[in-house]
């Protein structure tokens, strides 16, 4: 019978080569949990999740697209009037300036349509990488990391990054690991793994973790 690799001598590669074959195991759907039927709802939708659950997001949205049903409505809307409906979700002031702002731009700029180039996006109000690399993964299914704070986290106690909390870096650093196939989804699933095992808010449930025997910070004791 084979020894048991010792966790500690697995190389980052072979971290993320097996923590993406064991998470497509155990998540073999893996989706955004924000909920759109277009792109411009997902720039909106990602923008109101700062600081706020992609739950509470979804509800507060059906409102506001019930009074902004599309680019111009929300367009032509003050950014008063878009505060009043998203407030629940935090920061209300700063994001509906930047909804506002960036769907005068999407109007007068792209016609009513979401920019397909990530440099474009980045230059949107309100417009990070992390929502950026959302978009071009999710809505035009091209190579991207996404580094939320789950896939932060996860990155960090598996061992496919030292100590590394800043997210630009941390997306650097996956583009090294992951095949450019594979990024989107795999963001996604850690995402699930964060929220199902490998918690933030609660001890993580190592026992039942499908990585516990090459995770460097773990306890992969059966």
């Amino acid at each position: 019978m084979a020894k048991k690799k010792d966790k500690e001598t697995y190389t980052k590669e072979e971290r993320a080569r097996l923590a993406i074959q064991r998470l497509k195991e155990a998540y073999p759907e893996t989706v955004c949990t924000l909920d759109y039927d277009d792109a411009w709802k997902l720039l909106v939708s990602v923008r109101l999740a700062a600081q706020c659950t992609d739950a509470r997001v979804n509800v507060v949205v059906e409102k506001l697209y019930e009074k902004f049903p599309d680019v111009d409505a929300l367009a032509a809307a003050t950014p008063d009037e878009i505060e009043e409906i998203v407030k629940p979700c935090g920061l209300g002031h700063s994001k509906a300036r930047d909804i506002s702002a960036c769907m005068r731009i999407l109007k007068e700029k792209y016609n009513g349509q979401v920019p397909s180039d990530i440099d474009e996006l980045l230059s949107l109000p309100g417009v990070g990488r992390k929502s950026a690399n959302l978009i071009m993964g999710d809505v035009f299914g091209k190579p991207a990391i996404v580094t939320d704070t789950h896939c932060i986290r996860l990155c960090n106690r598996i061992g496919l990054v030292d100590d590394e909390k800043d997210p630009y870096k941390v997306e650097k650093a996956l583009w090294a690991l992951i095949p450019p196939e594979e990024g989107n989804d795999f963001c996604h699933r850690l995402v699930d793994h964060g929220r199902a095992v490998c918690t933030a808010r609660t001890t993580p449930h190592c026992e039942i973790c499908c990585l516990r025997d090459i995770c460097r910070t773990g306890n992969d004791r059966q």
